[in-house]
């Protein structure tokens, strides 16, 4: 997976004031960064943090991990006997079924971190999709920091 794109736009000036004193023009350097189909505006690198970056929730995410919930639920009430008869219920693979499920494996801080929009830019479905440890500590040390 590549990291983001980042394109920087205009550099920092002085605030311009026109000659009658009405209109004050505010020159703000902006960079735009290219992440998962989308486009999002956040300050250049060099630039001084002026407010905290708002939250970003990722509701593909949210929803891959509702349904993971949903599922180990329907399989621990014995509603499905095996992951390929709840994956045949629900019409979709079962590899993907049991790629999904393994979310619920996830630490509450990381799950915590999901559901408020605090999850790493870098961190998308088909990362926390691909294997990970199932300690708490170490899933943690990969996906938070």
């Amino acid at each position: 997976m590549m990291p983001p794109k980042t394109i920087t736009v205009g550099p920092a000036e002085r605030p311009k004031i026109s000659r009658d004193g009405r209109i004050m023009v505010i020159s703000i350097p902006i960079s735009m960064r290219l992440t998962g189909g989308r486009k999002k505006i956040v300050t250049p690198a060099n630039a001084a943090p002026w407010s905290p970056p708002p939250a970003r929730v990722d509701n593909t995410v949210v929803k891959a991990l509702a349904r993971a919930h949903r599922w180990r639920g329907m399989l621990e009430s014995n509603l499905f006997a095996t992951v390929r008869d709840l994956s045949k219920a629900e019409k979709i693979n079962e590899a993907y079924v049991c790629r999904v499920l393994r979310l619920t494996l996830l630490s509450p801080k990381i799950t915590e971190a999901i559901l408020s929009g605090r999850l790493p830019d870098t961190i998308d479905l088909a990362k926390l999709l691909k294997p990970f440890p199932l300690e708490w500590e170490r899933q943690e040390a990969s996906f938070l920091r």
